[in-house]
């Protein structure tokens, strides 16, 4: 690349850092995409002309708003509520609601962002956005949750729609908060459509909804190990995290013949080196629904180890599959990876690797997937979700999985075949970020300067 082509993309990433300062999460994700993205800004000139970089970096509207509420003591609070509507070129925006502690502007940013291309690779009609709070559902009764889902829903419901922005749940946003959210928004609007996506089954839901990210990720993994002339059969598996998306991805990777040992939490790690399957697998809904947030206590229940405040990833595995949160795999736990001889690092959470992770991971010559292409199971199935809302019906488990595997293979095969396109056979990060852009900045062209 020429030194003013290099020179004019750091201006660009300057230019975003200082103008969104204060925003490293946000900063993180952009600069990835951009620097992924050069070789298809040098051969599609008219990308640049049309200013496309500077378009896509900057949100269609952020609306923040307060959120009171009361606790069952009486006491009063008050949160801060968010809704990021990135993009809608090929949609209406689409993207979860997450509820925890750590939520702020940036991780929104950088979450909504990333949603724009997870939810182009799918190649079903929805933007990018994302939204939440910095409530905290943990420790609370369900009628505290209802009265801030009440609350938090009396604003947002402004914003949103079946053909406007159609939000789902996300870390701290199940199944009970969704419905709270949709009861209300009901209210408001004297409407019931498809507005909120992981609705309970028998009010629009859709069968497999809450396996669907970690199905994803697994199949996605799958179609990596093929590309190296095996499959899941017999191979040992890290997982971290123990919610929804590792829960899935447990029992797929049991389905498919793998053999998970690790499941993490905030607390550590469990190593079982029997594997976690059967009632191993179902207490990871147990432990999910006490709130506690740890997983010490599988260790206590099935005699397995159980690393205090350690990650998994010193763990020889064949497969890798982070599935906690955005940064949890940093350069050391790539090094043990790496050092370990896995074959597959598959991300099944939102930017859970470091750029130095990933850069040591690749160089390691071990197979890496962006959470971009690889977890976008999850919005797949809302994408599913809002289509058997419109034809007001709701489609068996069996054909929600056949059309979810689908789409993921699909995705594989855009990524890889992007990635050669561009002259990096293999590069599965910088075919996500080209296959999803270049759909979305078609679209945008196509549209004018709106």
């Amino acid at each position: 690349m020429a030194t003013k082509m290099k020179k004019q993309y750091a201006d660009f990433l300057e230019f975003v850092k200082t103008k969104h300062a204060g925003q490293p999460e946000f900063y993180q994700a952009v600069e990835e995409v951009v620097t992924t993205l050069i070789p298809c800004l040098e051969k599609n000139p008219i990308y640049l002309k049309e200013k496309i970089l500077e378009r896509i970096v900057e949100p269609d509207r952020v609306y923040i708003f307060r959120v009171p509420w009361q606790d069952d003591k009486g006491e009063y609070h008050v949160q801060r509520g968010y809704r990021v509507e990135f993009n809608n070129a090929i949609g209406p925006y689409k993207g979860g609601l997450r509820f925890h502690h750590t939520v702020n502007l940036s991780v929104l940013k950088f979450l909504g962002f990333e949603q724009i291309f997870k939810n182009s690779l799918t190649t079903l009609p929805m933007g990018g956005g994302k939204g939440g709070s910095d409530f905290d559902p943990r420790g609370k009764s369900d009628a505290e949750v209802m009265r801030f889902c009440q609350s938090f829903m009396n604003e947002l419901h402004r914003w949103i729609g079946a053909d406007i922005d159609v939000p789902a749940g996300d870390i701290g946003v199940g199944g009970r908060e969704i419905g709270y959210m949709f009861g209300q928004f009901k209210k408001l609007t004297r409407s019931f459509e498809g507005v909120l996506t992981g609705k309970g089954l028998n009010w629009g839901g859709s069968l497999i909804r809450p396996e669907a990210t970690g199905y994803g990720v697994v199949y996605f993994a799958e179609e990596m190990l093929k590309t190296k002339g095996t499959d899941f059969k017999g191979k040992t598996v890290a997982v971290s995290g123990f919610g929804n998306v590792a829960w899935g991805a447990v029992a797929k990777v049991n389905h498919l013949g793998g053999k998970v040992v690790t499941i993490s939490g905030p607390d550590g790690f469990i190593y079982d080196k029997d594997g976690i399957k059967d009632k191993k697998w179902e207490y990871m809904l147990e432990l999910r629904k006490s709130g506690k947030d740890i997983v010490e206590p599988y260790a206590r229940k099935f005699k397995a180890e159980f690393h205090k405040g350690k990650r998994p990833w010193c763990v020889k595995a064949d497969v890798c599959l982070p599935c906690a949160t955005q940064n949890e795999l940093g350069l050391a736990d790539a090094k043990d990876i790496v050092k370990n001889k896995a074959m597959v690092v598959c991300e099944g959470a939102n930017m859970p690797c470091t750029p130095e992770a990933i850069e040591t991971i690749m160089a390691g010559k071990v197979l890496y997937a962006p959470g971009k292409a690889s977890n976008a199971g999850g919005v797949a199935c809302s994408g599913l979700e809002m289509s058997q809302n419109s034809m007001r019906l709701g489609w068996k488990a069996e054909e929600v999985d056949t059309r979810l595997h689908d789409i993921m293979k699909n995705i594989h095969k855009a990524c890889l075949e992007t990635a050669k396109k561009y002259g990096e056979p293999g590069n599965y990060m910088m075919g996500a970020n080209i296959a999803g852009f270049e759909k979305v900045a078609k679209a945008m062209i196509d549209q004018g300067l709106v």
